[in-house]
């Protein structure tokens, strides 16, 4: 169905019929005659094509008309409006918060069977987690020595996705700033409705930057109803190996020492959350797939109809006729031109 977005810009239409109409035209300044000895002659020619000038003098008036109405038809945005479609949408708001401090390069994890850093296994987890949010608004926020809004809540998962692939370690610092992560996240989601607000923070360490500690930030978030699930990321056991690569001297070590559980624990008590430990891949994977269940999608229809703009059609004919216009003033003179030398 066509469709005129702007319709009163046709108001416009008889503008310059008021102006010629009601408008004095300005004086004409009273030129010098010129007695031209060939006159006669420029007579004949004359008349030789007055019907075919009266015929140009038609369009002449006729066009100037016609383009200034496709400019106020293409002022007005026409648009071709398509068929009904319903879209679900479950109005859950979702922020990601991902740890990019220098530890999430230690490669204590493994994906297809090769040992990978912690990030590597986060993207690959997320990203899957990202593709199934259809009818969520989802946010992304990376943070290390300090906390960046990456990506504002948007339905656009395609671009939160790639930003997320695009993450490196340290890009926001080598230190964690779990605090202000949380306090950012909560400046973003406060804004949203109270029953959808829902921040998951992903860390492998403990607040060792930031002007705000994670407690602090997590009563914050409760006082703004605000559920906070976080995920402390990294394998409890790695085996080290000795000198030059080999076994012999091999030792067992606890890379996620400096992971800070109790913190995490209290920061998911106090928001009404849940605290998970992601030691491995598929025990990453487990707690994505255990969050929907814990936050069911509430889903709501909305209706909107595709619009194609037209605009671009009456302004390009517009255009053109400017350009016949032209043309058609322009030829009378050559073919009086043209014909005075056919005479010679």
């Amino acid at each position: 169905m066509l469709e005129l977005q702007w319709p009163w810009m046709l108001l416009a239409a008889p503008l310059p019929w008021l102006v010629y109409r009601f408008v004095n035209p300005a004086p004409r300044a009273a030129g010098a005659a010129l007695r031209i000895p060939f006159y006669r002659d420029l007579a004949d020619i004359a008349g030789e094509h007055s019907e075919h000038r009266e015929t140009l003098k038609r369009w002449q008036r006729l066009i100037p008309w016609l383009i200034w109405v496709l400019l106020v038809v293409a002022a007005s945005r026409p648009v071709w409006l398509g068929e009904t479609v319903q879209i679900e949408r479950s109005g859950r708001d979702l922020m990601i918060a991902v740890d990019l401090s220098g530890s999430m390069e230690i490669a204590d994890m493994e994906l297809n069977g090769q040992a990978v850093n912690r990030l590597v296994v986060t993207k690959h987890v997320l990203n899957d987690f990202i593709d199934k949010r259809k009818g969520d608004r989802l946010g992304l926020i990376l943070f290390g020595t300090q906390a960046y809004l990456q990506a504002p809540l948007t339905f656009d998962l395609k671009t939160i996705g790639t930003l997320m692939d695009e993450s490196s370690i340290g890009m926001a610092g080598n230190k964690t700033a779990i605090g202000d992560a949380l306090g950012l996240a909560v400046k973003h989601l406060r804004k949203r409705p109270q029953d959808s607000r829902i921040l998951i923070l992903m860390t492998d360490g403990a607040n060792t930057a930031g002007e705000i500690t994670p407690v602090q930030a997590a009563k914050l978030a409760a006082s703004e109803n605000i559920r906070i699930y976080t995920i402390g990321l990294g394998a409890d056991e790695m085996i080290q190996p000795g000198l030059f690569g080999s076994s012999i001297g091999a030792r067992r070590i606890n890379p996620s020492e400096d992971l800070d559980e109790k913190t995490l624990k209290e920061i998911a008590e106090l928001t009404g959350g849940q605290y998970f430990r992601a030691k491995n891949t598929e025990g990453l994977e487990k707690i994505y797939a255990e969050l929907d269940n814990l936050e069911p999608v509430k889903q709501n229809k909305e209706r909107f109809r595709p619009s194609i703009a037209l605009f671009f059609w009456p302004l390009a004919l517009a255009l053109i006729l400017s350009l016949i216009m032209a043309t058609l003033r322009a030829f009378p003179e050559a073919s009086i031109s043209q014909t005075g030398r056919n005479r010679q």
